[in-house]
């Protein structure tokens, strides 16, 4: 989420039309085409934040700035050369970093929380912790994740939280 990402077409000489079909996951269908004998694109129905990378008669390049979850989709380049016809097919999945804090609760054991991650983030802790995370699913398809440490009776000091996420890795240290 918020970067930015090309899908990249067949870098094929003689173009004589390129056409991204585009479904996202939610919303309306859109295309991008170029047609070079014309030298005209057509753009339909597209949000602002997909654009061809450079020219598409030089490069037929799709550009998402910035990704979003609405970004998440099909993508489907078409190319007709002199050489033939080209497709190419993307799935996009977006992943979304959750946000992170570490803190103590009312008890005084320290406590990790991966917030809103796509997909779930995952949680352990150094010294080893007997808790089972505690799942909350929030109906669109981001998880929050919350794991509080427990030492088996032994006092501890200082724990570290390890979070690992596709998207980032993490870890803290807290004292309670």
């Amino acid at each position: 989420v918020g970067d930015r990402f090309v899908l990249i077409c067949s870098n094929k000489s003689d173009v004589i039309m390129v056409t991204w079909k585009i479904s996202p996951k939610t919303g309306g269908h859109c295309t991008l085409g170029y047609r070079a004998d014309l030298n005209q694109t057509n753009r339909t129905n597209c949000t602002e934040n997909m654009s061809w990378k450079s020219r598409p008669d030089r490069d037929p390049t799709l550009q998402i700035q910035p990704v979003g979850r609405a970004s998440e989709g099909n993508y489907i380049c078409e190319m007709a050369t002199r050489e033939g016809n080209f497709h190419q097919t993307y799935h996009l999945t977006v992943l979304v970093p959750p946000e992170l804090t570490v803190y103590c609760d009312s008890r005084g054991n320290p406590v990790c929380k991966a917030v809103a991650g796509k997909p779930a983030a995952r949680i352990w802790w150094v010294p080893a912790s007997s808790s089972s995370p505690e799942e909350e699913d929030h109906g669109d398809e981001t998880v929050t994740i919350l794991s509080t440490f427990t030492g088996n009776g032994t006092d501890v000091n200082s724990a570290t939280c390890f979070v690992s996420h596709p998207a980032m890795s993490y870890n803290q240290s807290i004292a309670c």
